[in-house]
């Protein structure tokens, strides 16, 4: 990239002419972040991370090591990603009927402040709601609601997160920062001044 960069990059990794990178973003060992991609402000790439084309990572993401980053993935702000988790892009991948371009890859939103543990295993075409939570070695076969919990194989639903993390109690309210919530279109919303 031309100029003066506001991002650091270990030597050991590769950035690709054209790809954008936000200030304050940490990209670490082997990574190969390809050109065509953003990837926002304050982010943590770790170790042996590759980031396709297309792809749009928002600000003050964490993506741990060993994690592939595909086209169609679409990350907000504040998204955590295990280590060794998977994303995919194609439905149906077959090697003799190869279906490679944007065309061909399902759309993954994953919302602000969502957490996928390691190992989990997101199949394309799903969302990832706003601060849900993926519990480590879990298999995404369906949208996860807004601060749903979620895990095992297929992922099922098991609880509801806050914002901060913690689990909400049966009357959908923290225990560590005390938010209370209640059950909008796509899963929880936080309870506004005004709604009280």
């Amino acid at each position: 990239m031309s100029g003066e960069r506001n991002y650091f990059a270990h030597p050991s990794a590769c950035v690709d002419e054209g790809a954008k990178i936000g200030e304050g973003t940490k990209i670490w060992h082997f990574c190969h972040i390809s050109a065509g991609c953003a990837v926002g402000k304050n982010c943590t790439v770790g170790q042996n991370v590759f980031i396709a084309p297309g792809v749009t990572v928002g600000d003050f993401c964490k993506i741990q090591n060993n994690v592939s980053v595909y086209e169609g993935v679409e990350l907000g702000n504040y998204v955590f990603c295990g280590p060794s988790m998977v994303f995919t892009n194609v439905q149906r991948p077959r090697c003799r009927y190869p279906q490679r371009g944007s065309r061909f890859y399902a759309h993954t939103p994953v919302g602000d402040g969502a957490s996928i543990g390691a190992n989990a295993t997101v199949v394309c075409g799903h969302r990832i709601g706003r601060n849900a939570f993926v519990a480590a070695g879990s298999v995404v076969t369906k949208d996860v609601p807004d601060h749903a919990v979620v895990m095992g194989v297929p992922a099922r639903q098991c609880g509801w997160a806050c914002a901060c993390g913690a689990e909400l109690d049966d009357s959908l309210t923290c225990p560590k920062c005390g938010k209370k919530y209640v059950q909008g279109p796509n899963g929880l919303q936080e309870v506004t001044n005004a709604e009280n």
